[in-house]
């Protein structure tokens, strides 16, 4: 038979414990974090189980921070808007638009950290790190004609590299981070530059996946902790969307019919 501690067991978790009057999240009462911890840092707390170094916290909300939004022709932004005009609630909206971050739209910090940790790995075999990069980067290119994290669509220089790597340029100065991912992305950038081509800078996706690395969190989370930024572009636009009015928000303007866009 069954018992309450075999069910208790089945959903034994270390990130949080509820009982009557008891609310704790990794082993903290809550009324202890409110009002005293930022939200990057309980995003720390929660994922790792411990409270950051406030440098690391900032370097964490910086990251969050700059991927919130990329405008509504991003696919998920887009279905997200359309999706609340069809009479579903503001959490349908929502997960329509997460539901739509994968490899393609939302998954390159993920691939990136993967492709900076390759190269750490490499390095750490005794492979100089020039040497490192360039093996790498041909490994990746029999996967994909895509590098993770690094050239964009609409920006020749994306405006968020500049700020985000500084901000990890100083947390290596001031000790908080080592600074390898760092390295490992900037030695990818440099052996993208051809003679006679344009610049392949890092996007947003490369600048924040450096970041995710440099404080330690395993590649799968840099996804996860996109989705969790993007959140708040996609409430955004769904909540703006619903104050609009509109109903079946289709993909082009009602006053073009489909019969206008045949060859």
């Amino acid at each position: 038979m069954t018992s309450v501690e075999d069910v208790a067991n089945w959903w034994g978790t270390a990130v949080s414990h509820m009982e009557p009057g008891v609310v704790e999240l990794r082993g903290r009462p809550i009324q202890d974090l409110i009002g005293t911890v930022g939200f990057a840092e309980m995003v720390w707390l929660m994922l790792r189980g411990e409270l950051p170094d406030p440098r690391a916290a900032r370097l964490l909300e910086a990251a969050l921070v700059s991927a919130v939004d990329h405008g509504p022709h991003a696919p998920s932004i887009a279905a997200a808007r359309m999706a609340a005009t069809c009479g579903v609630g503001l959490n349908n909206a929502m997960a329509t638009g997460v539901n739509l971050l994968g490899d393609s739209h939302g998954g390159a910090g993920q691939q990136c950290v993967e492709l900076l940790t390759e190269i750490c790995v490499r390095e750490d075999q005794g492979v100089e790190l020039g040497q490192a990069t360039s093996d790498t980067i041909a490994e990746w290119r029999q996967r994909s004609r895509y590098l993770p994290g690094f050239g964009h669509r609409f920006h020749p220089h994306d405006p968020r590299r500049d700020p985000l790597l500084g901000l990890v340029e100083q947390a290596v100065a001031d000790g908080v981070v080592d600074g390898r991912y760092l390295a490992a992305g900037l030695a990818v950038e440099a052996a993208l530059v051809r003679p006679g081509r344009r610049p392949v800078p890092m996007n947003i996706d490369g600048a924040t996946a450096v970041i995710y690395a440099e404080l330690g969190f395993a590649a799968p989370l840099a996804r996860g902790l996109f989705v969790l930024s993007r959140s708040v572009g996609i409430l955004a636009h769904s909540w703006e969307e619903l104050q609009q009015g509109r109903r079946n928000k289709g993909p082009i303007p009602p006053g073009i019919l489909p019969a206008d866009l045949s060859p």
